[in-house]
């Protein structure tokens, strides 16, 4: 149904670098926002170049983070528009992943930019769903798409407090017309509870793990 941009520093020394580690720091330099921006540079170029050589169904969503101070830009709604018309990927097959906290910080003009980006014709989900400021009111108030769960609910789904965690969220999201991804699901047994609950979508390392564009080549020809 789709996929999600994921950002890795292959540094010369050190190695693989994950996001866990560069991102904080990048944050504090101020050099998160012209890496957030090159990131879904990459990102829309690669899914158009996919679509055109037949790699891809032009239906997948290609998702990809936002940061907070990538949001809080003035021009962000228009530099979201310039990379969907120079990379010529349709903006429907677009789908911004953004935070509890994000909305919470920028509340005074999120719901204009989020209006914004949905008159576009791009999507939006709101990522890591329960690990944040957990607040109702946004659901109603913004223009959301999809609740993406968190992995650490995910991991708990095998105790019967977890199990019904998970379940309200699903509800809670099929209640307010959204869908719902589940994320970090690597066994049959998470599939099974998720799909008792009628939750319509899952990620993680039981279908795919994090790969090149190259490597993903690969798997999708096989997937097909």
């Amino acid at each position: 149904m789709g996929l999600e941009a994921l950002v890795r520093w292959q540094h010369p020394q050190r190695g693989l670098v994950l996001p866990s580690e560069f991102v904080p720091m990048a944050e504090e330099v101020g050099l998160i926002i012209p890496l957030g921006w090159w990131i879904l540079t990459q990102a829309c170029q690669q899914m158009q170049h996919w679509q055109s050589e037949s790699v891809l169904d032009s239906t997948l969503q290609i998702n990809v983070n936002i940061s907070s101070r990538q949001f809080a830009q003035p021009n962000f709604v228009d530099c979201i528009r310039q990379i969907l018309e120079a990379s010529n990927l349709p903006f429907s097959n677009l789908k911004l992943e953004i935070t509890e906290g994000l909305l919470m910080d920028h509340i005074a003009d999120v719901a204009d930019k989020l209006e914004a980006i949905k008159a576009l014709g791009i999507q939006i989900g709101i990522d890591d769903f329960g690990t944040g400021y957990s607040s109702l009111n946004y659901l109603n108030a913004f223009p959301v798409d999809t609740l993406k769960i968190d992995r650490s609910f995910v991991e708990r789904m095998d105790s019967e407090e977890g199990f019904e965690i998970v379940k309200t969220i699903v509800t809670l999201a099929h209640n307010l017309h959204m869908d719902v991804v589940a994320e970090g699901v690597e066994s049959s047994e998470q599939v099974t509870a998720l799909s008792q609950m009628h939750c319509e979508y899952a990620q993680g390392y039981l279908f795919a793990s994090p790969s090149s564009p190259e490597e993903l080549e690969k798997w999708l020809s096989s997937y097909y």
